[in-house]
């Protein structure tokens, strides 16, 4: 495996090395799976920041991710939400994916529809955001107020479906890698909606049920040790499973570690999976590295903390 070096690296590549190949077409998901239009209307703050072309799909064909190479998403300005049904017994869990890309692109496959297949392997809801990129950073942490914006849009939006979705409303959880990880971070830990309320979907609870955050950024640095400043952590964070490489060269350990240590310190159950070796944005991929068997780490603890049902998430079909 040969990780990506870093979402700068690959636009360079875009700008003149042939690194990525593409199309300027929205990104559509495989027959069978709805896509639905996050918002009724235009999205908040839609102007902050436009989009310098159409929203297209390329593949990162130089830098490839266990063998193989993986696509990518650029200028999103109209969010999606893709739905992933359980396959076999439904759980009644449903997990909103973030999928990573530095504020810039989004890893749509590596980061996104392949974790929602595994989801939906084990009798889970899996939810892809499309989420608005590039995004208008604000402050030293670089956070993105956009994506906030939709990933509590769409957590609320899960949850209004859960009746037609045969999901547990109090079963609703984020994961997300880089900085979808930063956004599970944000989602849980802001105390209000960052939006006015758009419509009915927005009467419902926008704070996940739990989280899991992979090599997530933005929340530290290696120089400063301490937890952005907009990030409020407090007893109302929910439960919280983070995983890391110690030799990740792109976002260093240090985020999931001052996090962690502020989750202690409100009493939030949290659990710290850190890895000598892994790099940045494995995704869900398999390698002989330890750290890429966390999908079952994952479910371990969704057993422990009750999300899940002790005989392997199988059981509670909720219809």
């Amino acid at each position: 495996m040969r990780p990506v070096a870093s979402v700068a690296l690959l636009l360079a590549g875009l700008l003149g090395f042939g690194a990525a190949v593409g199309r300027a077409e929205p990104w559509r998901p495989s027959p069978g799976h709805a896509q639905l239009p996050l918002w009724p209307g235009a999205a908040p703050d839609a102007r902050r920041r436009q989009p310098q072309g159409p929203e297209s799909v390329a593949r990162a064909k130089d830098d490839l991710v266990a063998g193989r190479p993986w696509n990518y998403v650029s200028n999103v300005s109209t969010p999606t939400l893709t739905v992933y049904p359980p396959k076999g017994r439904n759980t009644g869990v449903a997990i909103v994916v973030f999928p990573g890309g530095g504020y810039n692109i989004l890893a749509i496959d590596l980061e996104g529809t392949e974790v929602c297949d595994w989801l939906a392997s084990r009798g889970m809801t899996g939810v892809l955001l499309k989420y608005r990129v590039p995004c208008a950073v604000v402050g030293p942490h670089r956070d993105c107020p956009t994506a906030l914006q939709d990933a509590q849009r769409a957590v609320s939006l899960v949850r209004s479906h859960a009746a037609e979705w045969r999901i547990d409303p109090h079963k609703v959880g984020v994961l997300g890698f880089s900085a979808g990880g930063h956004m599970v971070a944000s989602i849980s830990t802001h105390e209000a909606r960052s939006y006015p309320p758009v419509d009915a979907a927005d009467r419902e609870r926008w704070r996940p049920d739990f989280a899991v955050a992979l090599y997530p950024g933005h929340l530290a640095t290696r120089e400063q040790r301490t937890l952005n400043a907009d990030i409020h952590v407090t007893s109302r964070t929910p439960p919280t499973f983070l995983v890391q490489a110690q030799d990740d060269p792109v976002d260093p350990v240090e985020n999931s570690l001052v996090y962690y240590a502020q989750l202690q310190r409100a009493g939030v159950a949290a659990e710290l999976h850190l890895f000598a070796n892994g790099g940045h944005a494995f995704g869900i991929r398999r390698t002989r590295l330890p750290i890429t068997r966390w999908p079952e780490l994952v479910e371990g603890w969704l057993r422990a903390i009750g999300v899940l049902a002790d005989d392997g998430g199988r059981a509670g079909d909720t219809g």
